[in-house]
């Protein structure tokens, strides 16, 4: 969830960390600090607050390098100065920066206490600082030994990065749960938790795994494990680019992604529709035709936004494919001895790729002997390393913590898949060509929703006054209005509910009345009588609803109406969550919410 940006190299450390922590606000934090080597020894700022007022606080002649950068998202001790890092040991010459959790922070620090260290904070990062200063002390070589000494002690999870003055050409770095990765520069490096610190920078980046170390100096990197065995490791070629991660003459990020649909989902089909054969090319699967068909159930792991596109997906597979598929959150699949088949194929969905709860559900798969395959954005992400095989979505980079562009890409990519199981199995060409038509047709059609934005706008004002929000949906329409409303409690705090249509008379009818608005999913398809019926016992109690339809409803039946384009009952997911999207965004820009960066909330969630 914290951020971690270091560079070591010719230039002044300060402005390219100071850049790079910028990257890395839509992961949330809540203090930020910076630490750089210089002649004059170490040098650290550190405030309670957001880049913009470290950056103020660092004077002129904040010069030197190598240095290592922190936005810190608060769990030992609260949001002060005092606390955020980067950490050091009492001599000033050990800077530390640390993701993850210390499980036995405790019992070092009564260990570190008892031999007359005295601390300056609440974390357990700090105890990492005087480790290494002690491993020095006890007769450590070099940075890159005193740092394995440190570790050995520690037991949790962490990504973490090591500078030591009296070693200014290097940084130690080091991962075991947490990602860390390297950037190759001409004759600099950078280190960063995340590749979009680096955009701009390098396009050549080496990722760590877990039990991983890396020295890097202006001259190159070594990588190692704890036992001090080198490693080797080559550099991948990031796709990303410096306009994807640039707000540029929008208000906010999350706005400018949701605009971005049209081209994410053109990126997400380009070159995987097989107009020949009626079906979706996906070579990244490595699935052969035979294990594809030998396929007996489906099931999908995700968390928040990503499991609601996995129940999209899991239904998009069943029709299509005629699969039992099934969707579940990955948070809890691993904590309930789960039963794992052979002839189930699991997918794991993380637009980060790193998220740590579908991350232990997959090693938890592997190790039961499971095949998993991913469906990531992030290229060259933990879980896309992990996966057997996968779809990468290329939707860019999407710095807003609300997901809203790989939500969609995400159902995309089922779509694909689904077809591709389809045709295998008994998808018949003239129905592969169907849905081929429906995918092609999907970019002009969110286009066409999204010049919808000031009606749209409109009716968000209005939501924006509840004090809370119910939303509603059948079959299809049900992932996309829980998907809906966890958009709204995002970004605007509007408290917000979803339920299927038919459980409002089993309990949630209770809620309805004149100050509690309801959103409903009614699209035109075989379940639209008993939808409108739905809405039917909302009114018959006064309470107001705005329905989203393929088209204007009667009054009688819904106050405001959001008429989306229709394509292929399959597809109508895509284009039905497009104005939730809107509704969310508009609502919390009327309540005046920092809408990229929601409270409490951070886009990967990279510790339990």
């Amino acid at each position: 969830m914290c951020g971690i940006v270091g560079y070591v190299g010719p230039q002044d450390a300060a402005p390219i960390l100071i850049e790079g922590l910028g990257r890395l606000e839509y992961r949330g934090y809540d203090s930020a600090g910076v630490a750089i080597g210089s002649k004059a020894g170490l040098k650290v700022r550190k405030v309670s607050g957001r880049v913009a007022d470290l950056a103020a606080e660092l004077p002129a002649r904040f010069k030197g390098s190598p240095g290592i950068g922190h936005t810190r998202w608060a769990t030992h001790g609260e949001p002060t100065p005092e606390n955020a890092h980067p950490h050091t040991d009492m001599a000033g010459r050990i800077a530390v920066v640390h993701n993850g959790i210390i499980e036995n922070a405790d019992e070092l620090r009564a260990k570190l206490a008892a031999d007359g260290v005295e601390f300056t904070s609440q974390t357990d990062t700090e105890t990492v600082a005087h480790l290494v200063a002690a491993a020095f002390q006890s007769g450590a070589a070099d940075l890159e030994q005193a740092v394995r000494q440190a570790l050995r002690q520690v037991v949790g999870a962490y990504g973490l990065a090591v500078l030591d003055v009296e070693h200014p050409d290097r940084i130690v770095v080091a991962r075991n749960g947490s990602p860390v990765l390297l950037g190759v520069g001409e004759k600099e490096m950078f280190v960063a938790s995340d590749v979009a610190a680096l955009i701009g920078y390098t396009r050549q980046v080496v990722y760590l795994d877990d039990g991983e170390l890396a020295t890097i100096t202006p001259n190159g990197y070594r990588t190692f494990t704890l036992d001090d065995r080198s490693t080797a490791k080559s550099p991948s070629t990031i796709d990303w680019d410096v306009v994807g991660a640039e707000i540029g003459d929008n208000a906010h990020f999350l706005i400018k992604e949701i605009n971005e649909q049209p081209r994410t989902i053109e990126r997400a089909l380009r070159g995987r529709l097989d107009e020949r054969f009626d079906t979706a090319h996906l070579g990244g699967l490595n699935l052969t035709v035979r294990e594809a068909r030998e396929i007996r159930r489906v099931k999908i792991l995700g968390c928040g936004t990503a499991c609601y596109a996995g129940e999209l997906g899991a239904q998009l597979i069943e029709d299509l494919a005629r699969v039992p598929a099934t969707s579940e959150a990955a948070s809890e699949f691993r904590y309930r001895n789960p039963v794992v088949e052979p002839d189930t194929l699991y997918v794991a969905v993380s637009q980060s790729g790193e998220t740590i709860d579908t991350l232990a559900a997959v090693q938890e798969l592997q190790r039961k002997g499971g095949r998993v395959i991913g469906i990531v954005n992030v290229v060259g992400s933990t879980i896309a390393r992990q996966v057997d095989g996968g779809i990468y979505l290329h939707a860019g980079p999407e710095m807003s913590v609300a997901a809203t562009k790989s939500f969609t890409s995400t159902v995309v990519a089922f779509a694909l898949l689904a077809l591709h199981l389809g045709r295998i199995r008994d998808l018949s060409p003239s129905e592969g060509r169907r849905i081929i038509a429906g995918l092609n047709a999907l970019p002009a059609q969110v286009t066409e929703i999204l010049e919808q934005e000031a009606t749209i706008a409109e009716v968000a004002k209005e939501i924006a006054q509840s004090n809370s929000v119910m939303f509603v949906g059948r079959r299809r329409g049900w992932p996309v209005a829980r998907e809906g409303a966890q958009k709204l409690k995002e970004v605007s705090y509007v408290h917000a509910e979803a339920y299927p249509s038919a459980e409002l008379k089993h309990g949630p009818l209770a809620l309805i009345s004149p100050e509690m608005p309801t959103v409903a999913v009614v699209p035109d398809d075989d379940l639209l009588d008993k939808n409108t019926s739905t809405l039917s016992e909302i009114k018959a109690r006064k309470g107001p609803v705005v329905a989203l339809a393929h088209r204007e409803l009667p009054a009688e039946l819904a106050d405001r109406t959001i008429v989306v384009p229709r394509n292929e009952p399959e597809l109508d997911s895509v284009l039905l969550s497009i104005p939730l999207q809107l509704l969310a965004y508009h609502a919390a820009v009327a309540l005046g919410r920092d809408v990229d960066k929601p409270r409490n909330l951070a886009k990967s969630v990279t510790v339990e």
